[in-house]
């Protein structure tokens, strides 16, 4: 944890309006240290504005990476800075890890959703959330899934999100629809050496509490990329990979930005439409308290029941955070555990959101920049962050065969499939039939009942 600098007095190192409106010295900290905190929140978040590109790339095609990290910049710099101001807490959002995968690999790769099809599914689970926050709902939704499933959803994504890192580093490949490592069982070649080093590097600062160590791990890993490109002929890299563009910064493309369309209800069909919203909420729903609570532990703003402050208003703008991702082309946006790097640099106050969120903003002239990071540097990214989302694993109660086995298919069907609404339609339909099996109805929520019995329909209409 970075040392602390002694609080100034007030009006001493901030302005009074600046000090009125997040309230700087009652919280105990200085518009110097909110400032390095909310740099520090951005430097550790900052890989998502590369990967997040590369994987939806793979939906809307890698040409248009540079609209890719436009939009990505945007919501996050829009939706953090409204975070500080209306939450005042140091909380900074970009789009989620893991959903941005279900879009590119499931609603485009499986479902053959167009683009906007799939960010219209994103846009209506972020209005869906909205309403549920604004009457009252969402938390008896999330009270009426059993706790080893909602750790079992997260560590599904994990599990996706490493194989999807795997596969676009040419680590694994589909050979006779079987997965093998590397080309037919063979590892060769610089670019995939080039994602074991990267992986084992990034790893390191990991272990070694290194700030901002997915970021660094994926600059190191693109400028040897750029360096073995430059001087050995390509290196192996596909065509444009790894090359510097012939400018660092240009306006914002901002093409993708409206571009979604609630067509997919007429290509999926009503129930399957109604199940991969639902689906993608569930897993939206249980990430934003978690980190809310885990940055306030680092922050100091929870109460003794583990309360933090105006959770109206950090559950409004997370929910709207996620149609806000889909309307701009982004995918759904949530609040980052990352946030915790910043209330460990001091940050107490909405200043430090704002500051992120003006970083990112700054960003929005970096589009050229979003085809230079190879497949092999955010591989390696995304199989850590896949890793991160793992540690879930040892909360799960194995010894409970109705709960533990649910949970199982949960983790697993998911990467099976390239389906996170398989993935969570196993998992409710087994814990449901389980506890009825063994006399324990009771611990059954009617809405997990009825959840089941769609998911049931669902898988007997054919996914």
């Amino acid at each position: 944890m970075m040392p602390r600098a002694m609080a100034s007095p007030p009006g001493s190192s901030q302005g009074p309006w600046l000090d009125g409106l997040f309230d700087l010295t009652g919280h105990g900290t200085t518009m110097r240290r909110e400032i390095l905190a909310g740099a520090t929140t951005f430097v550790t978040m900052a890989y998502i504005l590369f990967v997040n590109p590369q994987i939806l790339g793979a939906a809307a095609g890698p040409e248009r990476a540079g609209a890719l990290l436009t939009s990505t910049a945007l919501v996050a710099a829009v939706m953090t800075v409204i975070m500080g101001l209306a939450a005042n807490l140091p909380l900074a959002l970009a789009p989620g890890m893991g959903l941005n995968a279900v879009v590119a690999f499931q609603l485009v790769g499986a479902d053959h959703l167009s683009f906007a099809e799939a960010m219209g599914v994103i846009v209506a689970e972020g209005l869906v959330v909205t309403l549920l926050v604004v009457t009252g709902l969402r938390q008896v939704v999330v009270r009426s899934v059993p706790l080893p499933l909602k750790r079992a959803i997260a560590i599904g994504i994990g599990l996706f999100l490493a194989l999807i890192g795997c596969k676009n580093a040419g680590f694994v490949s589909a050979g006779g629809g079987l997965l093998t490592l590397g080309d037919a069982g063979r590892l060769h070649g610089f670019p995939v050496g080039l994602f074991a080093v990267t992986l084992l590097f990034t790893g390191w600062l990991l272990a070694r509490g290194v700030r901002g160590a997915l970021l660094i791990g994926m600059a190191a890993s693109t400028a040897v990329a750029l360096v073995a490109r430059a001087g050995f002929g390509g290196a192996g890299f596909a065509s444009h990979v790894a090359e510097l563009p012939a400018a660092v910064v240009a306006a914002p493309d901002f093409s993708l930005v409206g571009g979604f369309s609630f067509g997919f209800a007429r290509v999926l069909g009503p129930a399957a439409a109604v199940l991969t919203v639902f689906s993608i909420m569930l897993s939206d729903f249980f990430d934003t308290v978690g980190t809310v609570v885990a940055v306030g532990q680092e922050a100091h703003y929870l109460d003794d029941q583990g309360g933090f402050p105006r959770p109206g208003a950090v559950l409004l703008v997370d929910s709207l955070a996620a149609a806000a991702g889909g309307a701009v082309g982004a995918s759904s946006a949530t609040t980052y555990i990352e946030s915790a790097s910043g209330a460990a640099a001091g940050g107490r106050t909405g200043l430090t959101s704002v500051v992120t969120g003006l970083l990112f903003a700054l960003c929005l002239f970096l589009s050229p920049l979003a085809g230079v990071v190879p497949p092999q540097a955010t591989g390696a990214i995304l199989v850590l962050v896949g890793f991160l989302m793992m540690r879930e694993v040892g909360a799960i109660g194995w010894d409970d065969p109705t709960e533990a086995i649910p949970a199982f298919l949960t983790v697993t069907v998911m990467p099976f499939t390239y389906s996170i609404t398989n993935g969570i339609g196993a998992g409710f339909l087994t814990y449901v039939v389980l506890k009825l099996l063994t006399g324990r109805a009771r611990q059954v929520h009617p809405l997990m009942l009825a959840s089941s019995l769609a998911f049931l329909i669902y898988f007997a209409l054919g996914g």
